[in-house]
């Protein structure tokens, strides 16, 4: 499996086209640039809570101390009076000459003749409950590294220093289509020996998730003719072409003649299970993936190789999921020849269960689990065995 996820990743080229976006529209976006911090964050000194600001210097237990101001969240105060506190609130911009807060639960609120003041039942330290002018984020430093994908966490992290937009790499372009006479629509009656096409839902999600434009060419008949005709079509204008079926050795799988006819075949089948039959070739300038037709193979090899294939041409460095070791509560006997991906779930033990049928055309294992064990070839697993795990959510996102 890795010699052939190398092949893909080394033929990868990025995309250099960029465009500049608002910050507010580009989740799931990849940065072009890295972006630095035209600000300190926070850009002065401010309070972590509700209470009163004050000098340290003088204090002592028992202090009462009159409130010489209110400073509220956006209004700055004035300086602070000798001996004095500053009632505060969180967010708001520490006075000149203070250097700490006084939580309100450690203060007693007392009314005096000439207005409030407070007597401290904590004294605090020097910076105490204080957020400290680049405490976060240091101007001029760089937060966001080119090749980023962009979650909710790195738009606000980019907001925060000011940025209202963003430079990324232009969406990449994905044509799909489906061989197969056997495929149907859903909605549509469903013929003897007839499926529906779930592979044309599953795929367009996937590539939708990972912020890619589109073009879904449909269902393509088994025909060398009619697939080679929508191959020339498909790598028109496209970064990638991906296909699902028909790249087996059947009389009726035409899609590896098609793809040598009108340009290349780079890696032929791999040693996986499931997902054997997977192919990667070049028409033209564009890059093709042919995937299995049976659902889970065509989405394992989808998250194993399309995934990181993809990410490394929107310029992603990294691309290699999280891998967490956890408990196998099952055993498994059967050692196959090739690496297997086996659907399993987290128990509430905090090991993980099989599902009954790994075959790979029962899609309601997907569902059922939360991510995939990576067995190597030829292992046996004994129950209470620590396994290599991939989360869908790794795997996913």
């Amino acid at each position: 499996m890795q010699e052939a996820l190398t092949t893909l990743l080394a033929a990868a080229r990025p995309v250099t086209d960029e465009e500049v976006i608002a910050t507010l529209s580009a989740n799931g976006r990849v940065l072009s640039q890295d972006i630095a911090a035209p600000v300190n964050v926070p850009g002065a000194d401010n309070s972590q809570m509700d209470g009163y600001a004050v000098d340290t210097a003088s204090l002592q237990d028992g202090t009462v101390l009159p409130v010489s101001q209110r400073i509220a969240a956006g209004h700055p105060g004035t300086m602070l009076q000798p001996g004095t506190a500053a009632r505060i609130f969180t967010g708001a911009l520490m006075p000149p000459g203070a250097n700490a807060v006084v939580m309100q639960e450690q203060c007693e609120l007392l009314e005096t003749g000439e207005g409030p003041a407070i007597r401290l039942l904590q004294l605090p330290k020097p910076g105490e409950w204080v957020r400290q002018v680049g405490e976060d984020i240091r101007q001029d430093s760089v937060i966001l590294a080119s090749g980023t994908r962009l979650r909710a966490q790195e738009l606000g992290l980019a907001a925060s220093v000011g940025r209202a937009t963003l430079p990324v790499r232009r969406r990449l372009k994905v044509a799909i289509f489906f061989t197969g006479d056997e495929l149907i629509m859903p909605g549509e009656a469903l013929p003897q020996g007839a499926i529906y096409n779930s592979n044309r839902f599953l795929l367009t999600a996937l590539l939708q998730n990972y912020g890619c434009e589109v073009t879904d060419y449909g269902i393509v008949p088994d025909s060398l003719a009619q697939t080679r005709a929508t191959l020339r079509q498909a790598a028109a204008g496209h970064d990638v072409v991906i296909t699902s079926g028909g790249v087996s050795v059947g009389e009726e799988d035409h899609v590896r003649p098609a793809v040598e006819a009108e340009g290349k075949i780079n890696l032929w089948q791999i040693g996986i299970k499931p997902g054997k039959p997977l192919a990667f070739g070049e028409v033209g300038s564009t890059f093709f993936i042919g995937l299995p037709g049976n659902p889970v193979s065509s989405f394992v090899t989808f998250l194993l190789f399309v995934r990181p294939f993809l990410m490394r041409l929107q310029g992603m460095a990294q691309v290699a999921p999280k891998v967490y070791e956890l408990r196998a509560d099952f055993d498994w006997p059967r050692a196959d020849r090739r690496n297997e991906f086996l659907r399993a779930r987290i128990n509430s033990a905090g090991g993980l269960d099989l599902f009954a049928n790994q075959g790979s055309a029962v899609l309601s294992s997907t569902v059922w689990g939360d991510g995939l064990i990576d067995n190597p070839a030829g292992h046996v697993i004994a129950r209470g065995e620590l396994v290599r795990f991939m989360p869908f959510s790794e795997l996913m996102s």
